[in-house]
């Protein structure tokens, strides 16, 4: 398998790993601390060195969890990154949102959990409506100021929220947003190629994606129906199987038997091929992973291998296959 890759954090000086693993879904719902040890071990033993969470995932215990992993392995504080990420904290007023209050609240309860005196990223998990962008971008740049965050960001926001965010930030000399965490992989492409095509270059945006398989769409483990154990045979996540039965849903099943048949073309895999095409995207910082077996973890891994793979012709076949390419900004027709 290839050695890890490392990537820059958008504009900023901190090297990412290509690849990194998330505990979204999995933590407490398919892992117990047994288990997310051993994935999490597999995952830095192959250089992955961002682990990704949020104070919303299993409403708080995948960082409780997370949190108790890292302190028995000993890793080193300067060997690893971790995130975590506000909006959902409880049913309070207080406890939701974005104001300075819960920002504040849900940062210190996030390092609690995970057991560190910082977080190396710290996401807007979403937007809010209801509070002024001034007093979120304030609040977010006291706690770099403060030292308990490295860098902060914002996931699934519009390219005008992340836009004005940096303006206030300018405005007020605080320090804006470096990293978005949207949605990314061959069925979800607007934002990332086209809503934050010009952020890039003018803030130097870094991208941690999310969901690269499509919730399994892209490994073809629901071609022929929902398999038990599965993410959406789990009760909590019956939405995801409903979705499935929609026209939509179809037609994107139908993209990925498509694509299935291609992968083995190739001599590889619809799960490595998905990954190595997130990974072809050089605006993409890092992908998360996310894996319930070690099995599942090993084949991510060597998605690494795969990138080789898509030269220009296979990478054509993939956008005949797909055809949803998002148009170019400023493109009208």
């Amino acid at each position: 398998m290839s050695e890890m890759q490392y990537r820059k954090l958008g504009a900023s000086g901190l090297f990412v790993s290509a690849l990194s693993f998330g505990s979204w879904v999995t933590f407490k719902n398919q892992v117990d601390d047994n288990l997310g040890e051993r994935l999490m071990k597999q995952a830095y033993d192959a250089g992955i060195n961002f682990f990704d969470n949020a104070e919303v995932y299993a409403a708080g215990d995948s960082e409780r969890i997370m949190g108790r992993i890292i302190k028995k392995l000993g890793w080193s504080r300067d060997s690893y990154c971790v995130s975590s990420k506000v909006f959902w904290g409880g049913e309070l007023p207080t406890q939701r949102g974005l104001s300075r209050k819960h920002v504040f609240d849900a940062c210190h309860a996030a390092m609690q959990r995970l057991q560190v005196d910082y977080l190396d990223l710290y996401f807007c998990h979403r937007p809010d409506i209801h509070t002024p962008m001034e007093e979120t971008v304030r609040a977010m740049s006291d706690l770099v100021q403060q030292g308990k965050v490295m860098y902060w960001g914002t996931s699934e926001w519009r390219a005008d929220q992340i836009a004005t965010a940096h303006a206030v930030a300018r405005q007020y000399n605080l320090i804006p947003p470096l990293v978005e965490q949207p949605q990314y992989n061959m069925l979800e492409r607007d934002k990332v190629e086209g809503d934050y095509a010009l952020l890039y270059d003018q803030y130097g945006l870094g991208t941690t994606i999310w969901s690269p398989l499509a919730s399994g769409i892209l490994t073809g483990k629901y071609n022929d129906g929902i398999p038990a154990g599965s993410r959406m045979s789990l009760a909590n996540f019956q939405w995801l199987a409903d979705r499935l039965e929609t026209d939509e849903g179809r037609a994107k099943l139908a993209k990925a038997r498509e694509l299935t048949a291609l992968a083995e073309k190739l001599g590889t895999s619809l799960t490595k091929l998905a990954l190595a095409w997130c990974l072809k995207n050089p605006n993409v910082s890092t992908v998360i992973l996310g894996a319930s077996k070690e099995s599942q973890l090993s084949e991510n891994l060597a998605a690494l291998d795969t990138v080789a793979l898509l030269d220009d012709g296979v990478m054509a076949e993939i956008e005949t296959i797909l055809a949803n390419k998002p148009a170019a900004p400023g493109d009208f027709r």
